[in-house]
């Protein structure tokens, strides 16, 4: 039997941890975990995840890449890269055609363009404020008194789409218990809130232009009504590759840990 050859990719967000196994090209096993108090654990804890649906060890594993926002806490990886350059990675290896990635996370939003080859050509990112992240759509459905993972197929339910005009969380979500109060349709704020997000990121992409493919990345990329919002406002068209779109920061760690690995090997032998 020959010897295992694989890879990891590790990305620990701000709320969720991913990795993904990588082997002869191919996603082998994977894991998506909430991220807790303790990045470093929490990396740990998901790579561990990965390697048991992969059904690998951590001796098998030849190279292992942090990145995310807990790719400073991660003494178990070999190297880390910032997140940007493995969701590029990450999209162009789900979606070769993409040009161009809208990626919301945790804590942050980016506008990415990338060449055919999925490198980087520019970027743009707002982390100086929730709104327009995965943490802003968790406030919103606390004060809806939903589950987020519902906000996406309640918002298609809308009948009309009520503008929140805030771009600040704390006065966004003042704006939206006064529309509660006032009576309003849950789904009619929901979708208002989703496109008071999309118009936020409308001006992000200003910064760098966009091109299609457009890949969404992120676990916001579930969020159907999301998806909408975007194509509604910004007047594009989101890719609908195969895969999970909260894997790309991972995937993209975990070839770029293969290709390290392949560059250290060839060195050796010169």
């Amino acid at each position: 039997m020959s010897e295992s050859v694989a890879f990891a990719g590790v990305d620990v967000g701000s709320l969720g941890s991913k990795s993904v196994i990588f082997e002869d090209g191919k996603i082998i096993g994977s894991s998506i975990l909430r991220t807790g108090l303790k990045s470093e654990e929490s990396g740990l804890d998901a790579l561990d995840a990965a390697l048991e649906d992969a059904g690998r060890r951590r001796g098998d594993l030849k190279y292992i890449v942090g990145t995310g926002y807990g790719r400073i806490s991660a003494p178990y990886a070999d190297k880390t890269v910032t997140e940007i350059t493995c969701h590029a990675r990450g999209a162009h290896f789900l979606h070769p055609k993409t040009r161009t990635i809208i990626d919301m996370g945790g804590q942050d939003c980016k506008a990415i363009r990338l060449d055919e080859e999925g490198n980087v050509t520019d970027f743009a990112m707002n982390d100086k404020c929730a709104a327009g992240t995965g943490r802003f759509l968790e406030v919103m459905a606390n004060v809806m008194k939903v589950g987020i993972e519902d906000l996406g197929e309640l918002s298609l339910n809308a009948t009309e789409v009520l503008p929140v005009s805030s771009t600040c969380t704390v006065f966004a979500e003042s704006e939206t218990i006064s529309l509660i109060a006032r009576g309003e349709k849950s789904e009619n704020i929901i979708v208002g809130i989703h496109h008071a997000i999309a118009n936020r990121i409308h001006g992000l992409f200003s910064r760098v232009g966009i091109e299609n493919d457009v890949f969404f990345s992120g676990g916001v990329a579930k969020n159907v009504g999301m998806r909408k919002a975007l194509e509604d406002v910004m007047g594009i068209r989101l890719a609908q590759p195969e895969g999970d779109p909260q894997l790309a920061g991972a995937i993209g760690a975990a070839i770029l840990a293969q290709e390290a690995w392949s560059k250290k090997k060839i060195l050796a032998v010169v």
